[in-house]
């Protein structure tokens, strides 16, 4: 066979295995570009600057140097806007909160992704969470009026919205607010939704304005594979220069829980002495559990606000007066 019959059968035998070559490459190449870019949404940090990190709750000495004027003006004027996430499959949890924790929102809405619920509720008419939980803002924001403060959680969390306020006392809500229990996964910081999430009013401004840029916050959401909603919004709120915040107390502890009650109580057994479990498990100042039965919540509603000891007379030097009409407890 000739020498040039043999290299052009060589040729032919080639192709096919270049081709696919090609393909592969060519896959491989547009799969490294995408990892990149989500990368990039992940690990790139806006030429912001980034002002506070841990938000302590002022202490009580502070504030009983106030002025009774302006305790006053300022249990008055701090209001919370809450936001409250349900679905049909947790419906009891949904009658719980409305009976509960929720009527000292001094504005409550329900979110749901069902029509025809037998509690009042805005349908979003959405499944995908982290829609969800977009429209939900916006209808927040849209419908907040004067409030200044937003509080976004699931019907599963558990919240103190007195100690939420006292948290929020000397922040300033023209100032960009994103906290709650923040964690790290890798560069990026967020808050956990389980434990609430708090919004100032120019965060979820911030937040709202870039909700219409879909290079930065697409609906869809961020890069290859799904991100949970926690994770989403926390990239959306960095792209618009709002960090995750972790609220605490003056001694560091965390005051929005990832766990019940009886579940943090049962960790600190585990590491303490027992006269020291009660001071090692929560603060005093705690704004959320979760992880607790619609019955343990009832509990819990008991404890915090209906046991008094009879002759004990509390020397809180701030009074937050529930909202106007609310049978609250």
């Amino acid at each position: 066979m000739s020498r040039n019959l043999r290299r052009n059968k060589m040729r032919g035998l080639d192709l096919p295995f270049l081709g696919s070559s090609f393909m592969k490459g060519m896959m491989l190449g547009a799969l490294f570009c995408l990892l990149l870019s989500l990368l990039g949404t992940l690990f790139t940090e806006p030429t912001v600057l980034h002002q506070h990190h841990h938000v302590r709750a002022p202490s009580q000495a502070d504030w009983q140097r106030q002025p009774e004027a302006m305790k006053q003006v300022l249990s008055q004027k701090l209001q919370v806007y809450c936001s409250i996430m349900v679905q049909p499959n947790i419906r009891q949890f949904w009658a719980t909160a409305n009976d509960t924790w929720a009527k000292h929102c001094d504005k409550t809405v329900f979110y749901t992704s069902e029509p025809g619920m037998s509690l009042e509720a805005v349908n979003l008419q959405e499944k995908d969470e982290w829609l969800r939980v977009r429209k939900a803002l916006i209808h927040a924001f849209e419908n907040g009026g004067s409030i200044r403060w937003f509080f976004i959680a699931r019907a599963t969390t558990f919240a103190i919205i007195e100690n939420l306020k006292r948290l929020l006392l000397d922040k300033d809500s023209s100032q960009p607010f994103y906290l709650g229990r923040a964690v790290k996964s890798g560069q990026l910081e967020y808050v956990q939704y389980n434990s609430g999430v708090v919004l100032s009013y120019e965060a979820l401004r911030q937040l709202v304005q870039t909700f219409q840029d879909p290079l930065r916050c697409p609906e869809r959401g961020h890069g290859l594979w799904k991100l949970s909603m926690e994770k989403e919004l926390a990239l959306c709120l960095k792209y618009a220069g709002v960090y995750a915040e972790n609220g605490e107390d003056l001694q560091g502890t965390s005051l929005f829980n990832s766990q019940s009650i009886s579940g943090l109580i049962s960790q600190s057994r585990a590491n303490q002495e027992p006269i020291e479990v009660v001071e090692s498990c929560c603060s005093d100042l705690a704004i959320t559990f979760t992880g607790m039965s619609p019955t343990q919540m009832q509990f819990t509603m008991f404890g915090v606000y209906r046991l008094r000891p009879y002759g004990y007379i509390f020397h809180d030097s701030l009074v937050f007066k529930p909202p106007e009409g609310s049978k609250n407890d």
